[in-house]
This record gives C-alpha cells, sequence and structure tokens, in this order.
C-alpha cells in the first residue's frame, strides 16, 4: 500500500501543475509545443539519444516556466506596492525562460535538421540568396544594440525612451535594408520619409531627445549595412 505522504507530495505536485497550466497562458503555449514537438520527433524516428535530448529540452523550458511563476507569486506575497528590486527579480526570472526557450528551439533544429533535410550549410546559403532573412537578421541584431545601449547608459526602459531611439533605430534600419534589396529610387525615397518622420515623432513627443534619435539612426544604418556586406 502507498504511503499516503507520497501519494499527497504527488497530488500537491498535479495540482501545481494544473494550477499554471490554467492561469498562465505562456505555459500553455509551451505545454502545447511542447507536445507537438515530442509528436513531430516520435513521427520522424529520431534516435533514442536524440529523443532524450528533445525531451530534455523541453523539461527545461517547462521547468523554468514554472519556477517563474512560482518565483511570481512569492515576490506578490512578499510586497504590495511597486517595488522597483520586486521588478527585478520578476525580470530576471522571466529571463530564464527566455534563455531556456532559445536553447530548446537550437536543440530542435540540429536533431530535426537531418530528418527534414535542411542542413545548416543549406539554410546559411538560402539566407545569404535572400534580402529578407537578411533584412530580419539585421533587424534582431538592431534590436539587441538598441537594449545593450540602454542597458550601457542606464537609460530608459528595453522598449521604451533611454539611448539610443530603438523606434530611430529600427525605422533607418528597414530603411537601409530597402535601399539594398529596392531598385525603385522612388520607393527608397519614401522609405526614407517614413523613416525621417519616425525619428522626428520620437523628438516632438519627447520622448528621446534628437541626440539619442540620430544616435538610433546611425546603430540601424550601420549594422543594417555590414550585414549586408557581410551575408549579401
Amino acid at each position: 500500500m502507498a504511503n499516503p505522504k507520497i501519494v499527497d507530495s504527488f497530488n500537491h505536485a498535479i495540482e501545481g501543475l494544473i494550477y499554471v497550466l490554467k492561469t498562465q497562458r505562456n505555459m500553455r503555449i509551451h505545454f502545447l509545443f511542447s507536445v507537438l514537438i515530442t509528436l513531430v520527433a516520435i513521427y520522424l524516428n529520431v534516435s533514442k539519444v536524440e529523443l532524450l535530448i528533445v525531451l530534455l529540452a523541453i523539461a527545461f523550458v517547462l521547468v523554468t516556466e514554472i519556477v517563474n511563476t512560482a518565483v511570481e507569486h512569492a515576490v506578490d506575497l512578499t510586497t504590495n506596492t511597486i517595488n522597483p528590486v520586486a521588478r527585478v527579480i520578476k525580470d530576471i526570472s522571466a529571463a530564464a525562460v527566455l534563455i531556456s526557450a532559445i536553447a530548446a528551439f537550437v536543440v530542435f533544429y540540429i536533431v530535426f535538421s537531418y530528418y527534414l533535410n535542411i542542413p545548416f550549410e543549406s539554410a546559411i546559403f538560402k539566407i545569404k540568396q535572400s534580402p529578407w532573412h537578411i533584412s530580419f537578421i539585421a533587424f534582431i541584431i538592431v534590436l539587441s544594440l538598441v537594449v545593450a545601449g540602454k542597458v550601457f547608459f542606464h537609460r530608459g526602459t528595453p522598449l521604451r525612451g533611454g539611448m539610443p531611439s530603438g523606434h530611430a533605430a529600427l525605422a533607418f534600419a528597414i530603411w537601409t535594408a530597402i535601399a539594398f534589396s529596392s531598385t525603385n529610387n522612388l520607393v527608397i525615397v519614401m522609405a526614407f520619409i517614413l523613416a525621417f518622420f519616425v525619428a522626428r515623432s520620437r523628438i516632438t513627443e519627447s520622448i528621446h531627445t534628437a541626440w539619442e534619435v540620430v544616435a538610433g539612426a546611425l546603430v540601424g544604418i550601420l549594422a543594417t549595412t555590414i550585414v549586408f556586406q557581410l551575408l549579401k
């Protein structure tokens, strides 16, 4: 006969999992993707070692999401007011989920690429042949540089205000990508005008200073240019 304490422990654990699934939208998304990825792995008949790696990656994501939820509830329990330290704790916990999800994505790609016949070298070649893929990579790099700049200068939040202007950086990154990809001068000029107005709006709305907007524009132009020069 099973020890009642052990049974209770399992019941509490299952109730905790059900609670997270009921209350956390991200957990439901991760769970559905986990089921889908597992079914794909079984359908592709991956090796036992590869299946184990995939399952460990899935478990890593789910566990970090559960821990993130527990941390958020613990922080909310200890403070009833807006506390900068509490906000930092929640952000760090969410960062753990983000890193685990990125790591899992890399694992899935490496495992499934062999069975889906999309080798890494072929993927790189296709990216080099597609200006839109290059543009996407450039935008990711630009956004990363913007966030890094705001962290370095300790000004603004990752998505609003601070040095440099993220809106200006992305607007001029899009203009630069269009300039490299399009042969239509009118389209290029119109894209520049739109980028200019986006940048100008950040100043007129007092969200950024002129220098922050100029710095953002330079980050967008230079980073996108470098990416296109390297990959195209």
